[in-house]
């Protein structure tokens, strides 16, 4: 008795129908920079801009959504979670001032569910729609044994491009200078294990279950696509210098603001400038979290953080709160001192 590829686990047909459901939804994301089609062995992205640019740089990210898939699993939600993984790496493209140019997606599974794999890329899409950046390639593998059947996970690369002289790496950050905090949309993509833990295991909360004062339910409020602010970041710098700019990723403001600063600068933000929002106000009430660790796990309704001298720090907010979709307020200052982020009550 002889044995194929599908008595394996692995479905060649099923896979190449995936391609074909998903090609609309790639090709929305072309612009004119785009070379070749979909199907060929690698994407090509002209990058004629860079002519214009003194000393033209790459930049590139990579970053995954983490346990957040479990969740989108547990809806049997699977539209949204390519935005996150986009969001990941073009938001970590921005706070050096590149510009993103193009994404590839790398998809790993225990079987290949072509509508499934057509609703993941459809995020995907998306979320490089949102980023202004085409999605030039990726990969789907199929692996059985590796993977259960319905698991997943994902991988995204961007590449940006930047002039060098106008990269943003926060050394010129000095006391004086401003923190802008631009709103969350919600957890993002960190924090999930712990998140996860104190609704599904500490509180024994089910995912249709409404807490606090929140008006969506468990599942909906951690399924909530992670904001991406490339449009704003960039209708920012288009105005305004600025010094630094941080994503708020996994080790949220205590962790992640020390990366762009000095050695000689402290950063110190105050909880009370801000609207955390209703999940974090959940998350806050049941006391079941030390308030340090909220901080170093959760972005706790800060997303990005842009730093800058007080009069374009004011302005920036002005512009960002009038002329985006993204809210943006002062949460904090630049001080003499030790190389870390202050959070104060």
């Amino acid at each position: 008795m002889k044995i194929s590829y599908e008595d394996a686990g692995v479905n060649i047909s099923e896979g190449n129908r995936a391609v074909d459901l998903i090609k609309q939804s790639v090709k929305s994301t072309f612009d004119d920079n785009v070379l070749g089609e979909i199907g060929l062995f690698a994407g090509g992205y002209s990058i004629k801009e860079a002519l214009s640019m003194e000393d033209p740089t790459l930049m590139a990210a990579t970053d995954g959504v983490g346990t957040k898939l479990m969740i989108a699993q547990m809806m049997n939600i699977h539209n949204t979670v390519g935005i996150d993984l986009v969001a990941m790496c073009v938001n970590d493209l921005i706070c050096q001032g590149a510009k993103p140019l193009f994404f590839l997606d790398y998809i790993a599974t225990g079987h290949v569910e072509a509508e499934k794999m057509q609703k993941i890329v459809e995020g995907i899409a998306d979320g490089c729609r949102q980023a202004n950046c085409a999605l030039i390639g990726g990969e789907t593998a199929e692996m059985p044994g590796m993977y259960g059947e319905d698991d997943y996970d994902l991988a995204g690369f961007a590449v940006g491009i930047a002039d060098r002289g106008n990269l943003i790496d926060g050394s010129n950050i000095e006391p004086a200078d401003v923190i802008v905090g631009i709103k969350s949309s919600g957890l993002h993509s960190n924090g999930y294990s712990l998140a996860r833990k104190l609704f599904f295991d500490h509180l024994q909360a089910k995912k249709d279950d409404k807490v606090h004062n929140m008006r969506e339910t468990i599942g909906q409020a951690l399924l909530k696509p992670t904001r991406i602010y490339v449009r704003t970041i960039q209708k920012v710098l288009d105005r305004y210098k600025v010094k630094g700019i941080c994503n708020i990723t996994g080790g949220g403001l205590i962790e992640n603001v020390p990366r762009i600063l000095p050695e000689d600068a402290q950063a110190v933000v105050y909880e009370s400038r801000w609207e955390k929002g209703e999940l974090f106000e959940a998350i806050e009430s049941f006391n079941a979290i030390e308030r340090e660790e909220l901080f170093r796990s959760f972005n706790m309704g800060v997303g990005m953080v842009i730093v800058a001298d007080v009069v374009s720090a004011q302005e920036i907010v002005k512009l960002i709160n009038e002329e985006t979709e993204d809210e943006a307020v002062i949460i904090g200052e630049i001080v003499k001192g030790e190389k870390k982020c202050v959070i104060k009550e």
